[in-house]
């Protein structure tokens, strides 16, 4: 049983070794694709949010749709340990095939729609069509959201039949129909919140990053072995892409990566029955949409805002903290809380 472990650990980081030198490798045809064409973002005008406007004016123009990077590397990686495997099963780089029916079928489908879906809604902003020249509404994004998770849920709960949610040192709980409401708040609230952190260079992919990792971990304990080879290459991926990605960065993530690792982040920790575990390991992820919520409560009740500007992380930069400090303190507090969930998540 030790030697299985030892060379599924071997797989699993060699896996998240390749992802990083591979997206490294190919980063440079893409950054010169979106600057050649000028495929930068464009910092909305809104009279309503004027501290947004001025804290990020010097950023227009910047190439957007990043997250390119991740899921693009994430496909190749795929198709070609699929063929070698299917092809070539007796090569050694067969088992580097991490496409598992029960495992991972799910969150790759789900990663590439939504990274699709934020494509288009990246594209949109750049060449200003939509409201105020800002891509897809809120709204609309949620919509769609919503429409993946309800594939996801009936997935999870007519295919896998999974009706059971744990709650750390309590117990399993079946839920039954439940279950399905509870897959869809899972998934629309972690896109959601993935989608509001993506502000700062570097703040989402180090976020996400720590997350991703204490889920692999999760993943790997619990014998999930292809799912935590997935979710090891979409680290080397954010590893590479935070490389050019920190301030000042050579792109942003956009949508295309937000929306995609959010909807895949909430998918895995359903999988490895620990979705409750969110709250923890994604604790910066709820504050920056919690801050979003409660300003918009707070405008609508008290007609004025309790933050500067939100998500929370413009608020400090408003009040004067340099933006690689917010992102470092907020990395530090990612490290902790995922930490504390990987804990949370073998004892309880």
């Amino acid at each position: 049983m030790l030697e299985l472990n030892t060379l599924q650990l071997v797989r699993v980081l060699s896996l998240a070794g390749i992802a990083f030198m591979l997206t490294i490798l190919w980063t440079p045809a893409l950054t010169h694709f979106l600057y050649k064409y000028k495929l930068g973002k464009r910092i909305r005008k809104d009279a309503n949010a004027p501290i947004f406007m001025e804290l990020h004016q010097h950023k227009e123009g910047t190439p957007t749709m990043g997250g390119i990077l991740i899921w693009g590397t994430v496909f190749v990686m795929l198709i070609f340990f699929w063929g070698i495997d299917k092809f070539f099963p007796d090569s050694l780089l067969a088992p580097f095939n991490f496409l598992n029916r029960g495992q991972t079928y799910l969150p790759l489908a789900a990663f590439f729609t939504a990274a699709l879906i934020g494509l288009a809604d990246d594209l949109l902003g750049i060449f200003k069509i939509g409201p105020k020249g800002g891509g897809i509404r809120m709204r609309q994004r949620l919509l769609l959201y919503t429409a993946i998770a309800i594939l996801g849920a009936w997935w999870f709960y007519f295919k896998l039949e999974w009706t059971e949610i744990h709650v750390p040192f309590v117990g399993d709980f079946n839920i039954g129909l439940w279950y399905i409401p509870f897959f869809m708040l899972v998934l629309v609230a972690t896109a959601f919140s993935t989608n509001e952190a993506d502000g700062l260079d570097g703040l989402a992919g180090g976020l996400l990053m720590m997350a991703f990792a204490s889920y692999g971990v999760l993943a790997f304990m619990g014998s999930s072995y292809d799912l935590a080879a997935f979710v090891a290459i979409i680290i080397g991926s954010l590893l590479a892409f935070l490389w050019f990605n920190v301030p000042p960065a050579r792109f942003f993530m956009g949508d295309t990566g937000s929306m995609s690792l959010g909807v895949t982040l909430g998918i895995i920790a359903l999988l490895t029955d620990q979705a409750l575990l969110l709250l923890i390991v994604g604790f910066l992820l709820v504050v920056e949409s919690l801050s979003v919520i409660v300003q918009l409560f707070w405008k609508k009740v008290f007609k004025k805002k309790l933050f500067l500007s939100t998500p929370i992380h413009h608020h400090f930069q408003a009040i004067g903290w340099p933006e690689h400090k917010i992102v470092m303190r907020f990395w530090i507090m990612a490290a902790v809380s995922a930490g504390l969930g990987i804990i949370i998540g073998l004892v309880g």
